[in-house]
Formats: C-alpha cells, sequence, structure tokens
C-alpha cells in the first residue's frame, strides 16, 4: 500500500497528537503503520519473529524521537521504513557473519491444488528474493510488493529516484533469471 496521503492519514498530525498526550492517535498511527513494516520486514528477513521484533524497535524509535520530529519532514512511516530497512540490514549482516541460513518459511499442506501451486510460487518468489543483492530485494519488495512509487522508496532508501529505477530494473532481471528454470514446475505457461 503506498504512501500517499488518503483523508484523516495525515500521519504527522498524529504524531504530534501523540506527543501532546492523545494515546489514541498513537494507536491510529500504529495501526497505519505497523502493519506494513511488519510485512516489509518479514519479506526482508524471512522470519516473522524476527519481523516482529524490528517492528516493534521501529516503533519504538519513532515514539521516542515524536517530540524532535520537524514539520515539513517525511512522512513517519517514510521514516519508520527507513529505521526498519537499517534494522533489517543490521541482522542480515550479523546472520551472515554468524554463518547462519535464513529459515525457509513453513511449507503449510492445503488441501486443494490451486493452494499448493500458489504456495509454491511464494515460496519460490522468497527464495529467489532472498538470493538478490540486498539493495535490489529492497528496491523490487518496496515497489513490487508493497506497491510504492519510486519516489517514496527513493526517499526511504536514501537515494534518487533514477537509482531505485536502475534497482528494481536489476532486481527483476535477476528474478527472472533465478526463476526462468522453475516455470513450468510452478504451472506457468510460455505464453502466461
Amino acid at each position: 500500500m503506498p504512501l500517499e496521503q488518503r483523508p484523516g492519514d495525515d500521519q504527522a498530525a498524529l504524531l504530534a497528537r501523540f506527543v501532546a498526550g492523545d494515546r489514541h492517535a498513537a494507536e491510529a498511527l500504529t495501526d497505519l503503520i505497523a502493519p506494513r513494516i511488519l510485512r516489509f520486514a518479514a519479506r526482508m528477513l524471512g522470519d516473522l519473529a524476527e519481523a516482529e521484533d524490528v517492528t516493534q524497535e521501529a516503533m519504538l524509535r519513532l515514539w521516542r524521537m515524536a517530540p524532535d520530529w520537524q514539520s515539513g519532514a517525511a512522512q513517519p512511516a517514510t521514516w519508520v521504513y527507513r529505521v526498519a530497512a537499517n534494522l533489517c540490514t543490521d541482522r542480515l549482516r550479523r546472520r551472515r557473519k554468524m554463518l547462519h541460513e535464513v529459515p525457509e518459511l513453513p511449507d503449510t499442506s492445503p488441501s486443494q491444488h490451486a493452494q499448493m501451486m500458489q504456495t509454491a510460487r511464494i515460496q519460490a518468489l522468497e527464495a529467489a528474493l532472498s538470493q538478490l543483492p540486498e539493495r535490489q530485494r529492497q528496491a523490487v519488495i518496496l515497489r513490487h510488493l508493497e506497491g510504492m512509487s519510486n519516489p517514496e522508496i527513493a526517499a526511504i532508501m536514501m537515494l534518487g529516484v533514477e537509482a531505485v529505477e536502475s534497482l528494481t530494473a536489476r532486481g527483476k532481471r535477476n528474478l527472472s533469471a533465478i526463476l526462468a528454470g522453475d516455470r513450468e514446475a510452478l504451472g506457468y505457461d510460455d505464453d502466461d
């Protein structure tokens, strides 16, 4: 879901109301931002428990810095995405350092063929995403799975729009190459 403003979603105003002591504003802002951060972190890390920790830490950092929020700065959600991306990067680096593999997603055994095929496709995508370089993975997830615009992604990743476009294009090409041999097994015909 893109970060653009929707009526009644003035994130900076909700943050200001939180600073003024309005707990309902904190709940509303959390409801708006946290689920998207959780999805992003889960896709980056491949581990829901770790993603929950990242989401909690990112939101906690938002509440801590709320009194110093600069009006006219990035939207709070953009700031929280940036924090979450950094936290995910830190965790991924620690994993590489400790030589631990990202755990596989649990294998559910749906009873219907279509559900099984969808599960296989999701797992193939997650596995392929984990093979992309980190910055490409971030750009592809934010653009194609979270539905964000290139300017939003540029703000989160602290890059220019052209750099985001390049990362996304390279990421898509790399994903296609990684998944090319699995098209038939995943139920995709040549004309799909």
